[in-house]
């Protein structure tokens, strides 16, 4: 024992502990002395124990189970609970319809009988209702995308809402509500688009109106009128200019001039 050891081991403190690393570059500790019995005392150690250390492993690794041992069976998860995991872990994200959480537990190979079971559950219960979920599809689309009846109704359909779902959803739309969301639509885009040649902008907006679900006819007629209104504001701003140039011409020539008949 060299002179620093002894005089660790005379003075009754324990040695501090290293830390390093084994061949396989795992943290562990490399104790630089015995255990202390005083400091084993102070620590709760009960006299004569033997302490033991993990050496070529990192600490806080779980021991491997025992082959034989009976928890693989343990941790297999009941069909029914597995699928209303999925449904509600799906729930939080968005609403779903019933279809489209059906789509969802068949891709995860949950049976046709035990979703038919689960959904079953929770349409009693209210935690599944597409007609509840049509009318909130229809305000959010129809206000937050402009997307009209024709559109929203070819959505909820593809989301497995049944014909009855859709229309009472489509109910609550008035047609004066969504010509007044055509008219909005036109004019916000109006507002950021003021180049070309009338036809061409005049193309541009039915075409929009038409990918958002709005007929024919409604596009068209709304189009129309956003552009002559713009047209009367423009002819309006020209005529006022005009005056105004009038106007300061007369104040420059003075109120003495004359005009020679």
């Amino acid at each position: 024992m060299d002179a620093d050891a002894g005089a660790g081991a005379e003075s009754g403190a324990s040695l501090p502990a290293l830390t390093g690393t084994d061949a396989q570059g795992r943290g562990h500790e490399i104790w630089a002395g015995p255990p202390d019995e005083a400091d084993d005392a102070a620590q709760g150690w009960p006299e004569g124990a033997t302490r033991e250390r993990p050496t070529g492993r990192s600490f806080g690794r779980r021991p491997a189970k025992a082959e034989g041992s009976s928890g693989g069976a343990a941790e297999e998860t009941d069909p029914a609970e597995r699928a209303r995991e999925i449904c509600l872990r799906l729930l939080a994200i968005r609403p779903r319809t019933r279809t489209e959480l059906a789509g969802a537990l068949r891709q995860r190979g949950i049976s046709a009988e035990v979703a038919a079971e689960v959904l079953d559950r929770y349409d009693e219960v209210g935690i599944i209702d597409d007609r509840a979920f049509a009318r909130a599809w229809v305000t959010s689309r129809h206000y937050g995308r402009g997307l009209a009846r024709k559109a929203l109704a070819g959505e909820l359909r593809r989301k497995g809402v049944d014909n009855d779902a859709v229309g009472d959803a489509l109910a609550e739309l008035s047609q004066d509500t969504e010509a007044a969301t055509a008219r909005d639509l036109v004019e916000r885009k109006l507002r950021t688009d003021r180049s070309g040649q009338p036809e061409a902008l005049f193309r541009r907006l039915v075409g929009m109106l038409a990918r958002k679900g709005y007929p024919a006819g409604l596009a068209v007629r709304v189009v129309k009128e956003a552009l002559a209104d713009r047209a009367a504001e423009v002819d309006g701003d020209l005529l006022e200019a005009e005056l105004d140039a009038a106007e300061a011409d007369a104040a420059t020539a003075g109120p003495d001039s004359t005009v020679d008949g």
